[in-house]
């Protein structure tokens, strides 16, 4: 079946405010989005269904069992594949004006100059703290704008960064929100998040990328919107610009590292190849403390206590034994594990270092 572009952005272009004239500009318009999880999916499909012509998508994950509820252009005979590929594919699906792109090759700071530098726009899906910064600061090098989000439990993010206004200058970015990494802050695998607000989240972020191509309405500019699911609420926090702050140093030197690595205490840490030499000890007892309980170890696991119910004051230790505690990505078991020591300091506890992805 024929459908022409008339037709097809009807609803839009009838919008005085928009016209013929906001959805060229969105046809023209070259877009990068990284990340393809939560965030990323709503974003990829209605910036193409909006008429973006030219969308690139990048994500390095897989498709697993705990992404479906929110992560709804993913099904179950999605699981295991390539996340990027498969949203290009559903993007190709519903969107017949954008050209969709995509790499399965995860963002580093070796790549992310060249991997930007021919859109207009970048947007952030991602959902680990060092890349956030990364992005930002290699748009904030490139003079990208760049339209942020994220989410935290019930609360989430959204600002538009580095956007040159009239004037030639530059808005405000993530460190001048935040000038430095949290070293505490799990993602959504370790602190959960329902799919309500990811969906919300996501479609905000669309529409500052909508409002800043074809320059229509207020950006989230030197200010960022905070969003509670559970009050429906939302307030603005006014940001300001950090003139002390040099990205350009940071950059150098950084390496984008999970930044909680740097401040973990080693000798509370077991690394996975002195794990998997006492995993079969009868003395070892290993604890996840993931928030999905069926999620796939490739281990054996002797408790299962998800860590927002993990509560130190109730856990009964056994001094004969040597626990080891496991999340995804290393995070919370250190959290839970350094609680551990400070309230029993005679007992023999280690976090998995770096978690279960790096096993």
């Amino acid at each position: 079946m024929h459908i022409t572009k008339e037709e097809f952005f009807k609803r839009q272009t009838t919008l005085a405010e928009f016209g013929c004239k906001g959805q060229k500009l969105l046809q023209n318009a070259k877009v990068l989005v990284i990340g393809c999880g939560g965030l990323g999916n709503p974003i990829a499909i209605y910036l193409a269904t909006s008429g973006i012509g030219n969308l690139h998508l990048v994500d390095f994950d897989t498709v697993s069992v705990s992404n479906l509820h929110r992560q709804v252009f993913f099904d179950v005979e999605n699981i295991g594949k390539p996340k990027a590929k498969i949203l290009a594919q559903e993007v190709k699906k519903r969107a017949p004006y954008t050209n969709v792109s995509f790499s399965t090759i995860a963002v580093a700071k070796s790549t992310i100059l060249e991997l930007m530098t021919s859109f207009d726009v970048v947007v952030d899906g991602t959902d680990s703290l060092p890349i956030k910064y990364l992005i930002n600061d290699a748009c904030v090098l490139l003079k990208k704008p760049l339209v942020y989000g994220s989410l935290y439990k019930f609360d989430g993010y959204v600002s538009t960064f580095n956007w040159q206004n009239t004037e030639g200058f530059y808005s405000c970015n993530l460190r001048d929100a935040f000038p430095t990494i949290a070293t505490n802050i799990p993602n959504c695998e370790e602190a959960g998040t329902l799919n309500p607000i990811v969906g919300i989240i996501a479609l905000l972020q669309v529409n500052e990328v909508i409002k800043l191509i074809t320059k229509t309405g207020k950006l989230l500019t030197n200010q960022l919107l905070i969003y509670n699911a559970l009050e429906n609420s939302q307030f603005k926090m006014k940001l300001r610009k950090n003139e002390t702050i040099d990205v350009e140093q940071i950059f150098n030197k950084s390496d984008y590292l999970e930044a909680y690595c740097e401040t973990q205490d080693k000798t509370l840490l077991i690394s996975a190849s002195e794990f998997k030499n006492v995993i079969s000890d009868n003395t070892v007892e290993v604890i996840s403390v993931l928030n999905h309980l069926d999620a796939p170890i490739p281990f054996k696991v002797h408790q299962k206590i998800p860590y927002k119910t993990f509560n130190v004051v109730d856990f009964k230790p056994n001094y004969k034994k040597k626990y080891i505690i496991v999340c995804k990505k290393g995070i919370t078991s250190y959290d839970v594990t350094l609680k551990l020591k400070e309230k029993f300091p005679e007992l023999t506890v280690f976090s998995l270092a770096d978690g279960i992805d790096n096993y």
